[in-house]
């Protein structure tokens, strides 16, 4: 307990919420710039197991804010989820850290949280929140949303059937367009580094079993400003389709590929149903001809003037130099196969 011996130090925690904390198992869904953060400090802080899903893989513009990264990890074409856990490990070798590389989709949701205590949300976007809202009140599992744009960012703690639930927050998802992305206003990383705190401190909690003491407000700060506001957040007098019907609209919206415009950058990225594999070899000898292609086990990179594709071995395929969706599809079938 060494290693510990500060934090046990705290009347808030002890012992006891130490041994809790060893025990607990959480997963960290999105490990771009809030997921890094609360990785690392949650590996620091002695939680047993922790499970990193991101589907992407880190670009130099990362290194700003995403604080386990660094310019050898793009030299050697790392996935943030891979690379996440060669840090963390380095970190703290007592934790049981599973780096998945995969979207977050209706497909697979369940499976990657089916075992653990917590969910936090590393995302960045509505869509992985709504399916995680919708998982994580099926199956009673708490999770703690945040979101960070600009020099401000919010969180709030979900336990199912006690408290609200995303979608009562949120009844439907924001028209495209209508909410401002990192891409359009950017964002600070002492912003991002703030929210991600407020999620582990909430998570310490609730792992601990201390969750009388979560702030059970949505929580709003702007770093630039230096504000900070708790907002009281009411169920409306209409039911809520997710807590209250049980209707898991985006759990069930399961279909054989789906497009995610990504946060940040002119890319699309293309999914495609759990259970394609991709040979890498055999894909690289075809695309050859055609642009210049580099590889390695996590990944495959295809340049084709004046795009990029970047392909997974679930055959996810991020498309680079354009955010149309219909001609993402089309270079996706072109070069890959529908």
């Amino acid at each position: 307990m060494e290693r510990y011996s500060r934090q046990i130090l705290l009347s808030e925690i002890g012992k006891e919420g130490q041994e809790k904390l060893l025990s607990s198992a959480i997963a960290v869904i999105g490990c771009g710039a809030l997921g890094t953060v609360i990785a690392n400090s949650l590996v620091r802080a002695g939680v047993g197991r922790v499970k990193i899903v991101d589907r992407d893989y880190i670009e130099l513009n990362n290194l700003q804010r995403q604080v386990l990264f660094d310019e050898e990890d793009i030299a050697k074409g790392l996935p943030k989820a891979i690379a996440a856990a060669e840090k963390l490990r380095k970190v703290n070798s007592q934790v049981e850290i599973e780096p998945i590389m995969a979207d977050v989709n209706p497909d697979n949701v369940e499976e990657i949280i089916a075992d653990v205590d917590l969910v936090l949300d590393g995302t960045d976007n509505f869509e992985t929140r709504f399916l995680i809202n919708d998982a994580c009140v099926k199956h009673d599992i708490p999770w703690i949303c945040g979101a960070v744009i600009g020099t401000w960012g919010m969180t709030m703690s979900i336990i199912p059937h006690q408290t609200l639930c995303f979608r009562c927050f949120l009844s439907k998802m924001p028209a495209p367009g209508t909410t401002p992305t990192c891409d359009t206003v950017g964002v600070l990383g002492s912003a991002v580094n703030i929210v991600a705190s407020l999620e582990v401190t909430e998570a310490i909690k609730l792992l601990i079993g201390k969750k009388e003491e979560l702030h059970g407000k949505l929580f709003f700060v702007d770093v630039w400003a230096g504000t900070w506001e708790h907002v009281e957040v009411t169920k409306a007098p209409s039911p809520c389709p997710t807590c209250d019907l049980g209707h898991f609209e985006f759990l069930e919206a399961k279909r054989g590929s789906h497009i995610t415009t990504l946060c940040g950058r002119e890319a699309v990225q293309v999914s495609v149903r759990e259970g394609a594999r991709v040979s890498f070899l055999q894909l690289a000898s075809r695309l050859k001809p055609v642009g210049e292609v580099t590889f390695n086990e996590y990944m495959l990179r295809f340049k084709v003037s004046p795009y990029e594709l970047t392909v997974f071995p679930d055959g996810r395929t991020i498309v680079k130099g354009t955010t149309d969706e219909a001609l993402a599809r089309t270079l996706h079938a072109k070069y890959i196969g529908a």
